[in-house]
């Protein structure tokens, strides 16, 4: 039985590259199987059928079986993605825990020091770049807003405003409790948590969006070059610098007179 494209779609999603895919499908209707047998049923070269095979049994999705030639057995497709599950979730939580065993190391005192070393050697407009996809720019926002010791501005949008509220509220209650001053200027209506806001913000309500800003420190900023409302989040696109220039030549002026204006 050949398996449909919505079916190699499925498998795409959570991570099978294409000879992946072929290979575990092929395995699947074999049900035990040489590497030979199953670059054969799949059309795949058979100088790729062994490290395939190897990724999927590291993965969860197929057993190996010690015998000559070396046969692959197949998994029902439940308790395969049962074990790939399982399986990540421990390399996860292994990755997490180097991670944070990394971040409080001699090592990262080292890694710092190159960082600023090398940061001394960068010109002002080399520190910028474009951020694609709302997953990435909120992570960036986010990373941003933690290192922010004196001020951070906002202009966003209705939209913006609950996803400001979902992605960073923690954050930015801690930033304010540590006397980080916070300025937000949006729509405001029932829909938005301008209470919440209202708690450890000067908040000013806008009657229309004007784009989605943000400056932390009067350093860095971030600018949306896309439309919250008129694109899937995953094409959502911004441009970020770290320029004090910028931000007091363009990006204050702008936030400033959109302030006094409401």
């Amino acid at each position: 039985m050949v398996a449909t494209n919505k079916a190699l779609d499925a498998l795409k999603s959570i991570g099978l590259n294409l000879y992946e895919r072929k290979i575990f499908v092929a395995l699947l209707a074999k049900g035990v199987a040489t590497a030979g047998e199953l670059s054969q049923i799949a059309s795949v070269p058979r100088s790729r059928s062994y490290d395939i095979l190897e990724s999927l049994a590291e993965k969860g999705f197929v057993v190996v079986q010690p015998s000559k030639p070396i046969r692959y057995v197949a998994l029902a497709p439940k308790d395969a993605l049962d074990r790939t599950k399982d399986n990540l979730k421990i390399k996860h939580e292994e990755m997490v825990e180097r991670i944070d065993s990394l971040k409080k190391s001699g090592v990262m005192t080292e890694l710092d020091s190159i960082y600023k070393e090398g940061l001394n050697m960068v010109q002002p407009f080399e520190m910028t770049g474009t951020l694609k996809g709302r997953h990435l720019i909120n992570q960036h926002i986010g990373q941003l807003f933690k290192k922010a010791t004196k001020e951070i501005k906002i202009i966003t949008t209705e939209d913006g405003l609950n996803e400001l509220y979902s992605s960073h509220y923690g954050s930015l209650k801690r930033i304010s409790k540590r006397g980080v001053k916070l300025k937000i200027l949006a729509p405001t209506s029932e829909t938005t948590p301008v209470k919440a806001f209202s708690e450890i913000a000067d908040v000013k309500n806008i009657a229309k969006p004007l784009n989605r800003v943000f400056t932390i420190d009067d350093k860095h900023f971030i600018f949306a070059l896309t439309d919250d409302k008129k694109v899937h989040q995953t094409q959502d696109v911004a441009f970020w610098a770290q320029s004090p220039h910028a931000v007091k030549s363009f990006v204050e002026p702008f936030f400033t007179n959109a302030w006094a204006a409401e």
